[in-house]
């Protein structure tokens, strides 16, 4: 029996976390009112839980030896387990999303973009959404207000109410 948004409760999970998704890749997507109405409070909790441990890295140094059988000191940085345990909460929240070669781009360069990067939108979401919003929020000196609706008109075909959905 449909529920809210006239889905059942999994097609609208499914429907939240591909258009969260969607938003947070692109940062603006159009869509029906009541369905925007229904994303900008499950984005705006992924983006504050992402804010929250951003910054919250492990640097471990290694000793390992190289073919010389000299021995070798790295640093690593890694997530700390507060931060992994939330990555992971929200990577079953959202769709991991690939990245696209540009037209121009030759195959060498992109593959060398993206060798290191095994979940892009996470990336994206740790490394540029969450800091540029953490910095919004100690200037305004407040949390929240990541995304903003504009109210386009009724659709062509079904008169549905039309939205924009977009990160501020």
């Amino acid at each position: 029996m449909p529920g809210k948004l006239g889905k059942t409760a999994e097609q609208r999970q499914a429907m939240l976390r591909n258009q969260a998704s969607e938003l947070l890749w692109y940062g603006k997507i159009t869509t029906t009112a009541a369905r925007a109405k229904e994303l900008q409070p499950y984005v705006e909790k992924i983006i504050t839980k992402a804010i929250r441990v951003y910054d919250d890295n492990v640097e471990t140094s290694v000793v390992k030896t190289d073919k010389k059988g000299k021995e070798v000191t790295t640093k690593s940085i890694k997530d700390s387990p507060k931060k992994l345990a939330v990555r992971r909460a929200l990577m079953g929240k959202l769709r991991d999303l690939q990245e696209v070669k540009a037209f121009s781009e030759k195959k060498s360069d992109f593959k060398k973009r993206t060798a290191d990067i095994q979940h892009p939108l996470m990336e994206k979401l740790f490394n540029e959404i969450a800091p540029k919003y953490a910095q919004r929020a100690e200037e305004l000196g407040q949390g929240g207000g990541y995304t903003r609706i504009y109210l386009l008109g009724s659709r062509r075909g079904d008169a549905a109410e039309e939205a924009i959905i977009e990160l501020v």
